[in-house]
């Protein structure tokens, strides 16, 4: 009779073991095979992401708005003041909206949170159920997700924390990170890529910091796209010169809309 409940009790640890190594996804493969890329590892998470496409926004924005005033024909002070302008007024914009984008997130997660844990309290073995669905679908057997499920419900904190990642896809110790480091990553960003355009007009005037701008640009935007590269995984001298080409081209419209724009108004 004592043999039943040892061998129980071994295959409820073998099972939580077990468990544990399906929850923890790829991590022991990754271990094991150090040569593969992981999804997080290959890209450097999502702060490459980040810096990237901020970059980008600010690079891409200035020089079309900078190409558009060249255009209609302004004088270099007015496309300084103008690019400058324009530098401060996206960057502002892009941390607003990160901030808002960010808390917006972080409270619809936390509301979330606080639903699954009434959840929890209130109607137990209907989320008893959902951890005994959620087990079976990882591949153990009826009875034994049955006894991680009960397990599970013996700890509250841990059954939300499990519901959150598994269920809801949250991770309650960030809640998707902090609004305010993420708004000023994106001033910063922003600012960085919208300088290279004017800056020329700083130091130039005429058409020397028009050509100086677009070369200035034309680099940064093929840095951005060897940037963009590891993001992908395509290659990098395909993705510099589809870059270089997109932001030429923005510039080029720009430009054209500018000079019509300056003829029309000047005639």
């Amino acid at each position: 009779m004592s043999a039943e409940p040892a061998k129980s009790r071994e295959d409820l640890s073998a099972t939580q073991a077990t468990a544990g190594t399906i929850e923890s996804g790829e991590t022991a493969g990754s271990a094991s095979h150090p040569e593969l890329e992981s999804h997080e590892g290959a890209i450097g998470g999502n702060v490459l992401r980040a810096g990237v496409l901020g970059v980008n926004d600010g690079l891409v924005s200035n020089l079309s708005l900078v190409m558009g005033v060249a255009g209609a024909g302004l004088e270099s002070r007015v496309i300084l003041i103008t690019g400058l302008a324009g530098l401060l007024a996206g960057a502002f914009a892009m941390a607003m909206g990160e901030w808002l984008s960010v808390q917006s997130s972080r409270e619809l997660h936390a509301r979330r949170l606080q639903i699954e844990k009434q959840h929890l309290a209130l109607m137990p073995e209907g989320e008893q159920k959902e951890f005994v669905e959620m087990y079976k679908a990882k591949g153990l057997s009826v009875d034994l997700a049955q006894q991680m499920a009960a397990q599970m419900m013996r700890n509250p904190d841990r059954a939300l924390d499990t519901m959150a990642r598994e269920e809801l896809g949250i991770n309650p110790d960030d809640l998707g990170g902090s609004a305010w480091q993420a708004s000023g990553a994106s001033f910063v960003l922003f600012m960085l890529g919208a300088v290279v355009p004017v800056a020329p007009f700083i130091f130039l005037t005429g058409l020397a910091a028009v050509i100086s701008s677009l070369v200035a640009s034309a680099a940064a935007l093929m840095i951005v796209g060897l940037g963009i590269s590891r993001l992908t995984g395509r290659g990098a001298l395909f993705s510099a010169v589809r870059q270089l080409l997109f932001g030429m081209a923005a510039a080029g419209l720009t430009f054209g809309i500018g000079k019509l724009l300056g003829v029309s108004l000047r005639g």
